[in-house]
């Protein structure tokens, strides 16, 4: 080779390794020229900044680029990627960029900015319950990040939350603005103004000729067509919501046309109708009708039906040929009412039952309809599945239901079934749906219950001031007991009480040191064993009252009570904690055992209970009974009969409650041959103590009691109008005149609840308007008693706690022999009050009544009434 080659191969060897080191340089933070030609490059690395918090993957997966793919540069792929994140919504500015190219390698690096998350948010120009309710409704959070779309979206939940309230020019504003304390993050400030709440001034009606302007707007006494929009300013609507909103006026439009179809214009139709502001605060409506002719129903056939016969049917459509053809009606006929058409189908497993009225002929004013059924095939329960449940044991909530696997569905036993679920006091009434799931491809039905578990426990400690001194009450109720855990160990239920089956343990105490102390406990079970309704109860109960020394009445307590009495000045309770006296004293002590069973006959909502008790009065130098020293024994059984059809515990709407019971003792007076006429009836005697021992040792009584209450849904929907009435009766009588129980007699009057007899063995019967006991004081017990009210209930919250308001009236009376009872002699009264219950309080009160009329010369005027616990 020669010398020239030689430097030829290593001129183009040098050239060669000249190319390939330029070919391979790094290329740092290039240019890119959007204006030129793509190059094609493989994505060699992909990096991200900006963010912290998140994995890198967990980022660039978002933008749907991956290493080792082919991209363009400028293209598409880094546009679609730029956009990917634009549309997450979490940042607020994205870029990406190339780091580097190396050769047809590129490395990208993507620039992130999060959007601020909120740190405060403040609610402008609203009270407390509207900004829970709009914290609930707008879905923003402190600590959530922030973007336009949730401000935008924000902004119409508002609007339509005050839509819906009236507000109809609620005027609503974000404003964002940062927080200079917190880097990256921002203050949110909601301002509302909702100006006047929008009501209607005037409804105006035209072509309206069959249908009067009270049938369809309503008045103080009827229900009109309009249930939502009512006129300002009229005394018939005093207790109607006036306010205006679209949503309103448009169901009411349809009620309008419904209410047409009730009275048989079937092709009635709204022509036009218009809305416009008279003033800031009122608008008008205005609505034109077409009410078009009135049909009657001429023929009506069955086609399809093979379970029930043709004249069964007809019977329970309760339609026949020329009455008004009434949609309304027709449509509860066939499936709303309790014994409709498609009832007797559902009820007797035929779930899969369709009927279709059909109009098949029209004859000038008169209708043909045909009623087609499907009727398929009977359907038999598949799975029972029951969801929210945590507390109880599944077997003690499966027990209630009337609905089993195999067994043929009935929509009754469905309802029942949620009626004692209710009435369990485990879950709340109002949230307890059962759901059917037919299969259609089996011909079974699943069934869910889906319930809400509420807490029903109850803890009562509390102190006061009486005149005594201190009072104090502890008390402790559980109502998920289980007495099997007791003796085992508790695996499904772990924690300190033995809860799970459901049974009751009520342990409480009362005392203010000296002067009264009361103990009780008491054991309850629906399910004795587990396996049958039979319920069964156990108790024992302890007090003690002591009462004030002789001193306590001396002249100038006298001089002081008369002049309060008769008006010449005021009545200054001495303190009783100067006057105790040891040696004058009643106690009692009681135990008693109770058996219940469901019964089938007459239904299945009658219960019958048994209660044998003993109870043993110990009395020293006492004088609020015939009887002063001595002991006196009390054995009896209470035979009672119970029917409860209500459907909700708490705040029953629909059922009643019926209780007739009778209390006997043995008689005794029958078969000891003692002359109890000639025995303690002179107090001056000196044997007068031992022969009122010898009298009451053993106490002989008969006690007859009737209560009743009816609950009457006066609207549709679960807040209504509720009217309950009640009616009691209650005689205490004797075998022997001359042998009338001291004890066991009613004392009437008040709240029926509290009063001067805690402990005294007498059973407290509430009237209202009138003070506690009033009607039986001392030396006028009563042997008889009456008592009516009707109550006129509205729920302002249900749930797990539950508030409800009433008005009601009430009259009653008691008499001191049963020979004198009058049901016609009645003391009156007339009030309102309010119904709280707390979960772990239960059932509070109170009443404002006012008595009308005179008991023993003094009115009961003005009264206030606090209630604790369940009322009867």
């Amino acid at each position: 080779m020669t010398n020239i080659n030689k430097v030829l191969i290593l001129l183009a060897l040098a050239s060669g390794m000249s190319l390939t080191t330029r070919a391979q340089e790094k290329i740092v933070n290039p240019d890119i020229s959007y204006g030129g030609n793509p190059h094609t490059y493989k994505l060699a690395g992909l990096a991200v900044t900006g963010i912290d918090g998140y994995e890198d993957y967990v980022l660039t997966g978002i933008s749907g680029l991956s290493v080792g793919q082919q991209i363009e540069v400028p293209g598409t792929a880094i546009t679609d990627a730029v956009k990917r994140y634009w549309k997450h919504g979490l940042f607020s500015d994205v870029s990406i960029t190339a780091d580097s190219i190396v050769g047809d390698n590129i490395y990208l690096k993507i620039h992130l900015s999060p959007r601020p998350r909120i740190s405060t948010i403040n609610y402008n120009g609203l009270k407390k319950s509207e900004r829970e309710d709009m914290e609930k409704k707008l879905g923003l959070v402190k600590g959530g990040q922030i973007t336009p779309n949730m401000i935008d979206r924000a902004k119409v939940l508002a609007k339509k939350y005050f839509d819906d309230k009236g507000y109809k020019n609620a005027v609503i504003s974000i404003r964002q603005r940062d927080d200079v304390l917190n880097k990256n993050q921002v203050i949110l400030d909601i301002d509302v103004d909702k100006k006047e709440k929008l009501k209607v001034r005037q409804i105006i009606i035209e072509g309206n000729e069959h249908l009067s302007d009270n049938k369809i707007k309503g008045t103080l006494f009827t229900k009109g067509a309009f249930t939502k929009t009512h006129e300002a300013g009229k005394l018939e609507n005093i207790l109607k919501s006036k306010k205006f909103t679209p949503e309103r006026w448009t169901e009411d439009k349809k009620n309008l046309i419904t209410k047409y179809n009730e009275y048989g214009y079937r092709d009635a139709t709204i022509l036009k109708d218009s809305v416009w502001n008279v003033d800031p605060k009122h608008v008008d409506v205005y609505v034109k009708v077409d009410e078009g002719k009135k049909y009657y129903i001429r023929n009506i056939t069955w086609v399809g039906n093979t379970v029930y016969s043709s004249d069964y049917l007809s019977r329970l459509l309760d339609m026949k040929k020329g009455d008004v053809y009434n949609q309304t009606y027709l449509n509860k006929r066939l499936s709303q009412d309790e014994d409709a058409v498609g009832n007797a189908y559902w009820n007797n497993g035929y779930l899969f039952y369709n009927l279709q009225p059909t109009e098949v002929n029209i004859v000038g004013d008169s209708i043909d309809l045909e009623m087609r059924i499907y009727e398929g095939q009977q359907a038999h329960i598949n799975r029972v599945t029951i969801n929210g449940n945590d507390r109880l044991y599944e077997n003690v909530v499966r027990r209630e239901l009337r609905t089993k696997p195999g067994d043929l569905f009935s929509k009754e036993a469905l309802q029942r079934s949620a009626r004692e679920l209710a009435s369990m006091g485990h879950f709340d009434p109002e949230a307890i749906n059962p759901v059917p799931k037919p299969n259609y491809e089996d011909g079974t039905v699943d069934i869910n219950y889906n319930l809400k578990q509420k807490s029903n426990d109850q803890v009562e400690l509390s102190l006061g001031w009486g005149q005594t001194g201190v009072i104090g009450r502890v008390g402790l109720k559980l109502n998920n007991f289980s007495m099997a855990n007791l003796f085992r160990r508790n695996r499904e239920h772990r924690g300190i009480l033995p809860i799970g089956d459901g049974e009751t343990l009520s342990l409480g105490a009362q005392t203010n040191g000296t002067y009264y102390q009361s103990y009780n406990a008491q054991y309850s079970t629906n399910w004795l064993g587990g396996k049958r309704p039979i319920q069964f109860s156990v108790g024992v109960s302890y007090s003690k009252q002591t009462d004030v020394s002789s001193n306590y009445y001396n002249s100038a307590y006298m001089n002081n009570y008369n002049n309060y009495l008769y008006g010449y000045g005021n009545y200054n309770y001495n303190n009783y904690q100067n006057y105790y006296d040891p040696d004058k004293y009643v106690k009692l002590l009681g135990i008693y055992v109770g058996w219940g069973k469901r019964l089938n006959w007459p239904d299945d909502y009658f219960t019958l209970s048994l209660q044998l008790q003993y109870q043993r009065y110990m009395l020293r130098n006492w004088r609020y009974f015939i009887m002063s020293n001595g002991s006196a024994n009390n054995l009896n059984l209470n035979v009672s009969l119970n029917r409860t059809s209500t459907d909700n515990q708490l705040f029953p709407r629909r059922g009643s409650d019926f209780t007739v019971s009778l209390t006997i003792t043995p008689p005794w007076s029958k078969w000891d041959g003692k002359d109890y006429a000639h025995l303690a009836t002179d107090r001056n005697s000196p044997t007068y103590s031992k022969e009122q021992q010898e009298k009451y040792r053993w106490v002989e009584y008969h006690k007859w009691k009737f209560k009743a209450r009816t609950f009457t849904a006066l609207t549709n929907g679960q807040k209504c109008f509720v009217l309950v009435t009640r009616v009691e009766f209650g005689l205490l009588g004797s075998y022997n005149k001359h042998k009338k129980s001291p004890f066991e007699t009613y004392y009437m009057g008040g709240d029926g609840m509290s009063g001067y007899s805690t402990g005294y063995a007498e059973e407290n019967v509430g009237l209202r308007g009138y003070e506690n006991g009033s009607l039986t004081p001392y030396g006028a017990e009563g042997y008889a008693y009456d008592r009516f009210s009707l109550e006129l209930r509205y729920p302002f919250l249900l749930g797990n706690t539950t508030i409800y308001g009433l008005g009601f009236v009430e009259a009653g009376n008691a008499w001191t022999e049963t020979s004198k009872f009058n049901p016609f002699d009645m003391k009156r009264s007339a009030g309102i009050g309010v119904r709280i219950f707390l979960p772990m309080v239960g059932l509070m009160g109170i009443d404002w009544a006012y008595g009308f009329d005179k008991v023993f010369g003094q009115k009961g005027g003005s009264q206030f009434h606090f209630i604790l616990g369940q009322e009867f």
